[in-house]
């Protein structure tokens, strides 16, 4: 069953909104700036879910053998076992794979670094799964829900980033995310827009970046120019660009949580190397006024997926950029906001 056909078999499911700010039009000097905007997802604030639903479907029905992976026969067959859903999270993944957990009747542990919100922490716990805080970096915290998993028969690992012999499930999580894409076609269909110009896309492991670019360079739709972006305090999509070959670059601390990740998805490098038409890092300043501004414009968007306009503000006023990819003055910019201010809360005073 492709992931949108499963999404729209979920509770609550309807596309997210795609929101025209013709005042970012205007300040940035293009024809149209469209929000797609990610803050209530299937009863979460993030996207994140439908990477996590889909996957954990398939992962339950493989493992049980099921002929096909919707949610009631993952259900059923959950019903009386002991299997336990296993995932890392800088924060919204986490909280997406619980909740996943709590529509099947499976139980969940979720490991997070110390640096996610309180906010975060906690909504994980209200969805019912065992919280373990793990001190290091994001990598570490992969590292020891993959050991944990692994140590485990009953274990199901729903990780959103890949490594050697672990591929099929963050696949399955790459192929979630495509129902955004398919969404946004729609609705720029119905507003008789053929394709956006340039799209710009956050990059935490690269997994949701992977499947913008891979919708966009091998579907047949038109995306235009297609950038990413990353915080500046964990860019490791920027360095291995740099580097032409995967790097790590140990993150440090940023409002950013959600991005705030050292190393690139081992499926996702080859596809964002050879898609992406470029990467910019921004800070958390930048992230923050562009949560102010937007939440000012009726658009809600955490830092994460404000990350999207702070680098569109920031490509689109460097002399001699636009020139460069040929961007018009009456181009359409798509921006993906991945999260809502609920998902990641700007400490106070930032915003």
């Amino acid at each position: 069953m492709p992931a949108i056909d499963f999404h729209r078999t979920l509770p609550g499911y309807q596309p997210t909104p795609l929101r025209d700010v013709p005042a970012l039009a205007a300040e940035l000097g293009v024809g149209r700036v469209l929000v797609k905007e990610e803050s209530s997802r299937l009863g979460l604030p993030s996207f994140k879910v439908l990477g996590a639903s889909y996957a954990t479907a398939r992962a339950l029905a493989e493992r049980f053998g099921l002929p096909a992976a919707t949610l009631d026969t993952v259900r059923s067959a959950v019903r009386g076992s002991t299997v336990r859903l296993y995932a890392a999270t800088d924060g919204n993944h986490g909280r997406a794979v619980a909740h996943v957990a709590g529509l099947v009747g499976a139980a969940a542990t979720i490991y997070y670094p110390p640096g996610i919100t309180e906010a975060a922490k906690k909504a994980i716990g209200a969805e019912g799964a065992q919280a373990v805080e793990v001190d290091g970096t994001y990598d570490d915290v992969v590292a020891r829900a993959a050991a944990d998993a692994d140590a485990d028969p009953d274990a199901v690992l729903v990780q959103d980033t890949s490594w050697p012999g672990y591929t099929e499930v963050p696949q399955w999580i790459v192929d979630g995310y495509a129902t955004l894409c398919l969404e946004t076609d729609d609705q720029l269909a119905a507003l008789g827009v053929a394709g956006p110009d340039l799209v710009i896309v956050p990059v935490g492991v690269g997994s949701f970046a992977q499947a913008v670019v891979s919708h966009y360079r091998s579907s047949g739709a038109d995306g235009g120019t297609l950038l990413a972006v990353e915080p500046d305090r964990a860019a490791g999509l920027v360095a291995s660009l740099r580097a032409g070959k995967p790097v790590t670059a140990p993150p440090g601390e940023t409002i950013m949580t959600g991005l705030n990740c050292g190393t690139v998805s081992a499926l996702a490098w080859p596809v964002l190397r050879d898609g992406l038409d470029g990467a910019v890092t921004v800070s958390d300043d930048q992230a923050a006024a562009a949560v102010g501004d937007l939440a000012r414009l009726g658009v809600d968007s955490g830092p994460c997926g404000a990350a999207t306009l702070a680098a569109a503000r920031l490509v689109l006023g460097r002399s001699g950029w636009r020139e460069a990819i040929g961007l018009r003055s009456d181009a359409v910019v798509l921006l993906l906001s991945t999260e809502g201010r609920a998902a990641n809360p700007v400490p106070e005073g930032r915003v």
